[in-house]
């Protein structure tokens, strides 16, 4: 619409200033012809007749003029526009200075509309950027919150049996050693929750590098679940491995693969000892091996499982010490498998909880 304005009155006054002009032609002629009697109108009519023609004559006087008029309130349109906008970048530049996130209208104005672009654009990446820091501080602030809970626990534990060793608190030697285990074993959660706290930290700060070799996922689950049997057969509980004849062969960090499997083994034991039995099962599925850790426990209400592997999320409603891990292992797995460029997921329902792990068979860190 303003566009078509700004059309309009350049016609206008174009058309305007020619007719002007020629008008002030006709008077100056006619002034020419008071000051030199000598020479006639029709004289003058008649040599250019003769010479020119009259309809040449006419573009040769009028387009020349109606030219030059054209141009000169063209060019005076564009510089009215140009400052105009230059105005409004300069509002927009202030309100933009006193907090607001207006962007500013983006006009076909040469070199202005550009800078607009650019400074909409500046706008864009300074809001992601306070917003990444916005997230950053919420972040930090609950990680604070979450390790200080968490450390919390074990540490009143310790501290607690140790006050009651310290004090003399114990009935005979059997009573002072149960108090020695307990501090113990909380002293060996609190080593876990540091340790996983710090290979979390490291995986989200880019700092952890892969060192990749050839391996066989199938061998390296025998090797975990021969590792887990003796907390197997103490929560009663079996694990069937069903692999493929062929090898499942990857390129992948051994000992940060292994940290991905011995956590979904824990889990396993810790939630599905109901169930009795795990199991392991590998394939491969185009140019992926995909395998499953499955428990027969108790299952993960649907609402939690998108949370499963954000960090601190337990699925139980207490966050008690000796109702689960860290609350950081997932969250570890998920970042040692997506920097081996795959992915993990779970399911879960009344009958079993499966984790799927699918990783490709050849990529390069």
């Amino acid at each position: 619409m303003k566009a078509s304005l700004r059309f309009l009155a350049w016609l206008f006054w174009t058309v305007v200033a020619s007719l002007i002009s020629l008008l002030l032609l006709v008077v100056t002629a006619r002034l020419f012809y008071f000051f030199l009697p000598t020479i006639s109108f029709n004289s003058f009519i008649y040599w250019v007749n003769v010479n020119i023609g009259f309809p040449l004559a006419y573009y040769l006087a009028g387009v020349p003029i109606m030219l030059l008029f054209s141009l000169y309130f063209y060019r005076r349109s564009v510089r009215r526009h140009e400052h105009k906008y230059l105005d409004q970048l300069i509002e927009g530049v202030h309100k933009i200075e006193q907090g607001s996130n207006a962007k500013i209208p983006v006009e076909n104005v040469g070199q202005l509309g550009q800078l607009a672009t650019d400074i909409n654009r500046m706008l864009d990446r300074m809001r992601t950027s306070m917003e990444e820091e916005r997230k950053a501080e919420q972040t930090k602030n609950e990680l604070i919150t979450n390790v200080s809970h968490d450390l919390r626990t074990p540490l009143t534990t310790i501290t607690g049996y140790l006050g009651l060793i310290d004090q003399d608190r114990y009935r005979d030697e059997v009573e002072l050693r149960y108090y020695i285990n307990m501090a113990y074993e909380e002293s060996l959660r609190l080593k876990q929750l540091v340790q996983d706290l710090f290979e979390y930290t490291r995986l989200q700060g880019k700092e952890m590098k892969l060192i990749p070799s050839r391996i066989n996922l199938a061998e390296l689950l025998h090797q975990i679940s021969a590792h887990f049997g003796w907390q197997l057969q103490e929560n009663n509980m079996e694990c069937r491995l069903f692999m493929p004849a062929h090898p499942l062969n990857i390129l992948a960090d051994t000992d940060k693969l292994r940290r991905v499997y011995e956590n979904l083994f824990t889990n396993a034991i810790r939630y599905g000892s109901a169930g009795r039995f795990i199991d392991i099962r590998g394939w491969i599925d185009g140019d992926e091996v995909v395998t499953e850790v499955i428990n027969y426990g108790e299952a993960i209400p649907e609402a939690d499982l998108p949370h499963l592997f954000n960090r601190f999320y337990r699925v139980e409603k207490s966050r008690a010490g000796h109702t689960g891990g860290s609350g950081i292992g997932l969250a570890i797995a998920k970042n040692i498998v997506e920097l081996h460029g795959g992915s993990i997921s779970a399911d879960s329902d009344v009958y079993r909880t499966v984790f799927t792990v699918r990783l490709p068979m050849n990529r390069e860190k």
